[in-house]
């Protein structure tokens, strides 16, 4: 049986005591391995080695500035010390990076490499050699600032309810109360207080465009979409099929979500369904409370991954044990969730805001798909290797949000509330595509147009926002708060055009849930073999291993969309 207790290999190059704290101490590392002479294959397999060994000390040093940051947005030390290295370690490297990516591609041993495992790390080292510029050091250092104060501006966004304050975040869970009343004074204070730093976000994000736009220029490219595209190597696809993923989600989805928001409606038994009515549960029904702090979540979380396959859970349980977890709602702590993979150590790390919902079960599982990922890819031999694209760390993620159903009955004792909450996620699988279009879309024109004005940005989200969202919801009244919902969207601020990724690792995990309902033994093998060759394969390639199709074809959308939609039409009559 697979062991998941994994530990950082010894250290080779640098000494086993070093700890990142100076750029003087780093350099001389990188001065070593430029320096040095690759005389042979056996040399250049060598200097891979150490040079992955320098990169993961770096990478993790990093992530754990930035998990305390966003643990403790309040807390200025430990925004300092990620600013320290955004702004003192980050740019400096970068040139020796750069250099050290020019003599890998240099080296005529390089082609005696194994194909079959380093194309991937080839390319996207020729990848990063064409888009280095040194005018874009200060920005990119810059960005990296300012992108985390999204974080900083909303971790201190709190409402008052019943007398007691709350984070947004812990605030949602009123919005599946029976008390329709109560929903919608929840929902008017959260638009209000979000209102409140409008123009704060706004100011943030246009600054954030124009400078990835100088990005964009700097390295040659007309706007900051195809620079991007380029970066995160989106080899596989391009905006075309963007724009037709965006299409099939219109025409073949849509109206399913539309469904959905309608038998909402009906079981509510309302005449008209307002944007504090989606989540609720009919008087008499209390909401679905699968845990009710976060030490439950996770003990409850890790038999259920065991159930399913006993090294999951065994991830899970180490990752507690070496308290790399972080999964309560509280005032100043960033927003949202993530699982971390943290290079050298392996054991990854999850954050997120639980509140005891629904969602954050779903949450939950899909960090620990993540995070079962880090430790299945930690095995390969070089850092390189498990930085594996979006698109197949997604499938990993949202398949385990549909492989966990089955155990379910750990969190939900009750058949009927246990049905509820199957169709909540499936209803869930669903409805997620068209958010997907619609942060897509706002992008994609937002980079093509980057001196629009605010005016002009408000008005192009109402009219996209509008194109992907079922009609049967009536916002009259919050028309200002739904005009800029956008600002609550982290990926927007920090992580720009990371969003479609989900849309098309959802059509796989849908595949992956398909095949596991046909054989799950099978299905769980596929899904372990691909996530352990990281990024050693194309996508396409790593998707075959898994089983399935890399595909978002409008054929293969309507195909999927319409198996999920079966499955739900099976609970709702009981079956």
């Amino acid at each position: 049986m697979q062991d998941a207790h994994i530990s950082a290999p010894p250290r080779r190059f640098l000494p086993q005591d070093f700890v990142m704290t100076t750029w003087d101490a780093l350099q001389p590392y990188f001065e070593q391995l430029q320096q040095r002479e690759l005389s042979s294959l056996q040399a250049l397999e060598q200097w891979l080695q150490d040079l992955s060994e320098l990169e993961a000390v770096i990478s993790e040093d990093a992530c754990w500035r930035q998990i305390r940051m966003t643990r403790d947005t309040a807390n200025k030390a430990y925004e300092e010390a990620f600013t320290y290295f955004c702004m003192e370690i980050q740019p400096k490297l970068q040139p020796y990076a750069d250099a050290l990516n020019r003599k890998l591609l240099a080296s005529p041993f390089k082609d005696q490499l194994d194909k079959s495992q380093y194309f991937p790390y080839l390319r996207n080292v020729a990848k990063q050699v064409k888009l280095f510029n040194e005018k874009n050091i200060p920005i990119q250092a810059e960005l990296s600032v300012m992108a985390q104060q999204f974080g900083v501006i909303s971790g201190k966004m709190t409402i008052e309810v019943n007398g007691q304050e709350y984070t947004l975040q812990q605030a949602a869970k009123f919005l599946e109360n029976p008390d329709r009343t109560l929903r919608e004074a929840v929902f008017a204070k959260t638009a209000a207080r979000r209102l409140q730093d409008r123009a704060t976000l706004d100011e943030l994000y246009t600054s954030l465009v124009t400078k990835r736009h100088q990005v964009a220029l700097n390295a040659g490219f007309a706007n900051y979409r195809d620079y991007k595209f380029e970066e995160l190597g989106r080899f596989e696809y391009t905006k075309e099929d963007c724009f037709q993923f965006h299409t099939s989600v219109k025409e073949h989805i849509l109206p399913l979500v539309q469904q959905t928001m309608e038998r909402q409606r009906q079981k509510l038994q309302l005449d008209t369904l307002r944007p504090w009515d989606t989540d609720a549960e009919k008087a008499g029904v209390k909401p679905l409370e699968p845990f009710r702090n976060g030490d439950e979540m996770i003990e409850k979380s890790i038999q259920c991954f065991s159930e399913l396959r006993p090294f999951f859970g065994e991830c899970l349980r180490v990752m507690r044990e070496m308290d790399r977890l972080d999964l309560d709602s509280r005032k100043n702590k960033a927003p949202g969730g993530y699982n971390c993979p943290l290079a050298e150590t392996g054991v990854p790390f999850i954050f997120m805001n639980a509140a005891g919902q629904m969602k954050d079960l779903t949450t939950m599982v899909h960090e620990g798909g993540h995070a079962v990922h880090s430790f299945l890819s930690h095995p390969l031999p070089l850092s390189a290797f498990k930085e594996y694209p979006m698109e197949i760390a997604e499938v990993a993620s949202m398949s385990m949000e549909l492989f966990t159903m089955d155990h379910w009955h750990i969190f939900f004792q009750d058949a009927t509330e246990l049905r509820r909450a199957k169709l909540q996620q499936l209803e869930r699988t669903i409805t997620i595509f068209p958010w997907i279009a619609t942060i897509d879309k706002f992008q994609h024109w937002i980079y093509e147009n980057p001196q629009h004005t605010v005016p002009e940005r408000t008005a192009e989200w109402e009219k996209i926002v509008k194109e992907f969202s079922p009609a049967n919801i009536d916002w009259s009244g919050f028309e200002d708060y739904r005009a800029a919902n956008w600002q609550k969207q982290l990926h927007l601020f920090e992580v720009p055009f990371y969003y479609i990724e989900y849309g098309i690792a959802q059509l796989g995990a849908i595949a992956m849930w398909k095949q596991y309902r046909e054989n799950p033994e099978k299905a769980l093998d596929n899904y372990s073999r691909a996530l352990a060759l990281g990024n050693t394969r194309t996508l396409p390639e790593l998707y075959e291993a898994a089983g399935i199709r890399f595909d978002f074809s409008p054929a293969y959308v309507k195909e999927l969309a319409g198996f999920v939609q079966q499955e739900i039409d099976k609970i709702v009559a009981g079956n």
